[in-house]
């Protein structure tokens, strides 16, 4: 069974982010929080609390496995939104690996 976590668009800037260990939203997946599935729904239900208030808009789940210690989202198209745009390592949240790791 995969574990899950919850991701968002911060709406005032579409940002994509994810539920964090606090229940705030946070702009970098390994700051996600993850969850079984009983976990995961009640998480959903209360951060679709967040989206009445207008912070953040199209509330889902996906699936993840941790790696290194941090989650990692298991479809391409989550990696994508996680890491930013696949044609260049050198924008996104990607770059900001690749110069960590330098």
């Amino acid at each position: 069974m995969a574990l899950k976590a919850i991701t968002a668009n911060r709406l005032r800037d579409g940002a994509v982010v994810w539920l964090g260990q606090k229940g705030d939203w946070v702009e970098r997946i390994d700051a996600a929080a993850t969850h079984d599935e009983a976990g995961a729904a009640a998480a959903l239900a209360q951060a679709q609390q967040d989206e009445v208030r207008n912070l953040v808009v199209g509330i889902y789940t996906l699936d993840v496995e941790i790696v290194d210690g941090a989650p990692a989202p298991l479809r391409t198209k989550e990696r994508i939104r996680a890491l930013g745009p696949s044609v260049r390592a050198d924008v996104g949240k990607q770059a900001d690996l690749i110069a960590r790791a330098a």
